[in-house]
């Protein structure tokens, strides 16, 4: 399993990319959507900040406090949780959600939101990362589909989910070509 200090700098990494990404594409480009049911890039950024900032570093937290929420080792990886660690990535598909208006994210106001949000991640990434060895391994929140996951775990999933949609937003920038 990769470090949590390799984790930061390839997040790092990632949130460089995509805030560069954004310097490269209009507000009209940021907000347009091949279909309905898919999201714009806009809304791709969204979901990357708050699923970091409010499902991901939330656990994290946790984790490291053994709140309530926290399973003292009662729970266990899912088969798709161990090989996604195994793998240090999720698997190159595309994982569809039904809409939902607690799972489809707003569409972002500007471009400055969305990098405030990515620098307020980032940031929240190195504020946590020293404080890991705090979190007893056995301190776990279920993940939906990878079960329990400690600290460390979800730690790293920030970074192998924003790398996950790399994927998503290459497939969304050749919709723009089209348009």
């Amino acid at each position: 399993m990769r470090s949590t200090t390799e984790a930061l700098q390839a997040f790092e990494k990632s949130v460089e990319r995509y805030v560069d990404e954004l310097n490269h594409i209009s507000l009209e480009q940021l907000l347009a959507k091949p279909s309905e049911e898919d999201w714009s890039i806009g809304q791709m950024y969204v979901h990357l900040i708050r699923s970091a900032q409010y499902m991901h570093l939330r656990n994290v937290d946790q984790c490291i406090a053994g709140s309530e929420a926290v399973l003292a080792g009662t729970g266990v990886k899912t088969e798709n949780g161990k090989a996604a660690f195994e793998l240090g990535s999720f698997p190159p598909i595309r994982i569809r959600v039904p809409a939902s208006p607690q799972y489809t994210p707003q569409q972002p106001d500007n471009k400055e939101q969305l990098i405030a949000g990515l620098e307020d991640v980032a940031e929240r990434m190195r504020s946590t990362e020293p404080t890991l060895v705090q979190a007893p391994p056995e301190h776990t929140v279920p993940h939906p589909n990878f079960g329990a996951l400690n600290a460390a775990e979800w730690f790293l999933l920030v970074e192998m989910h924003y790398r996950h949609h790399f994927l998503q937003l290459e497939r969304l920038k050749a919709f723009l070509e089209t348009l």
